[in-house]
């Protein structure tokens, strides 16, 4: 009887972690559409970059580029987490461009970069902006009923203006950790677009 009793309280242990887990999530990857999409206004951006930016390939310099979190479960199984267009410089890109699009402002390709001013003063474009992303990682971890989760974002943006002569650099940091008691993979990449939209609405509205 006592060994039916703990059978049974086993059973239904393990039936409640199930529960817990994203369906499907065992061995899987997860892609996240990853963007910043902003409904501020920025006035001000057109008068200080002009009417041309030039888009430098955006660097990676992230020991894993492949992958942008990881989320491990209660029982120790990790899913992994990629961006939506991969690679992940790829998805900034194209959300930066749209954005900035927005504020009158053309955005062409550029050719690589290395943020020094030695090509401002012979560039087609008034302005030329790059990023080196540092770092981008969530580390999510299930436990007993919930899950936590912490994001890092570490951004190093150049911003060369011709006008001014100058390139002006500034790196970004931010960090956000939360709790959830049922976690679903579309609520981090919420969170996640929150912050990128977070950090370049700033950026925009003061960029040097």
């Amino acid at each position: 009887m006592r060994r039916s009793r703990w059978t049974f309280i086993l059973f239904t242990g393990l039936f409640l972690f199930n529960l817990l887990l994203p369906k499907g999530a065992i061995g899987e990857t997860y892609p996240f559409s990853i963007r910043y999409e902003s409904l501020q206004e920025f006035p001000s951006l057109q008068q200080k970059i002009g009417l041309q930016l030039g888009l430098a390939p955006f660097k990676d310099e992230r020991a894993d580029p492949s992958r942008i979190g990881v989320r491990t479960s209660l029982q120790g199984v990790p899913t992994y987490f990629k961006s939506e267009p991969l690679p992940l410089v790829k998805a900034l890109t194209d959300s930066l461009s749209k954005v900035i699009s927005r504020s009158r402002i053309n955005t062409l390709p550029f050719p690589p970069w290395e943020g020094g001013p030695e090509i401002l003063r012979t560039m087609e474009t008034d302005a030329v902006l790059m990023v080196e992303i540092k770092r981008f990682w969530t580390d999510a971890r299930g436990e007993l009923f919930r899950t936590r989760s912490k994001t890092w974002i570490e951004l190093r943006i150049h911003l060369g203006v011709k006008k001014e002569g100058k390139v002006f650099s500034k790196n970004v940091e931010f960090e956000k950790e939360v709790t959830v008691f049922r976690w679903t993979p579309e609520r981090l990449e919420k969170m996640i677009n929150q912050m990128l939209s977070d950090i370049f609405d700033a950026y925009f509205s003061d960029p040097y």
